[in-house]
C-alpha cells in the first residue's frame, strides 16, 4: 500500500493554487503572440528542422502586466510550498516521495474508492 501523508491545510492550499496559477499562465502564454515585442515573421530551413513564425504584433501592456503578475505569484507559491516547515520532519527518500505525492493529492481525492 502506498504511504499516505498528513499534509497541513495551508500546504495543500498553496500547492493547489500553484497548480491553478501555472495552468492559467500556460493558457495565457499559448494565446499570446510568440514574441513580446513586435517582430517580422521568418522562415529558416537551414537547421536540423525547419522553423517558421508568423509576424508578431507583440504583447500589449496589459498582457505583459498579466504575465508578470502570474509569474510573480507562481514564484511566491513555489517558494512557499518548497520551503514549508512540513518538510523539516521528513528526510531523504521520504521527503522526495512526499513532495511527489503532494503534487498529485488532488488526483487521489478525485478517484472513486
Amino acid at each position: 500500500m502506498a504511504t499516505t501523508y498528513d499534509f497541513p491545510s495551508d500546504l495543500l492550499a498553496g500547492q493547489e493554487e500553484l497548480q491553478q496559477v501555472r495552468a492559467e499562465l500556460s493558457v495565457l502564454l499559448k494565446r499570446l503572440p510568440w514574441s513580446v515585442e513586435p517582430l517580422d515573421g521568418f522562415s529558416d530551413d537551414n537547421g536540423w528542422r525547419k522553423v517558421e513564425r508568423p509576424a508578431s504584433p507583440g504583447w500589449t501592456a496589459d498582457e505583459q502586466t498579466e504575465v508578470e503578475k502570474l509569474r510573480r505569484r507562481e514564484h511566491e507559491l513555489a517558494v512557499f510550498v518548497s520551503t514549508h516547515r512540513y518538510w523539516d520532519g521528513l528526510t531523504g527518500a521520504d521527503r522526495v516521495h512526499a513532495r511527489s505525492r503532494l503534487k498529485h493529492v488532488h488526483e487521489d481525492a478525485e478517484e472513486p474508492s
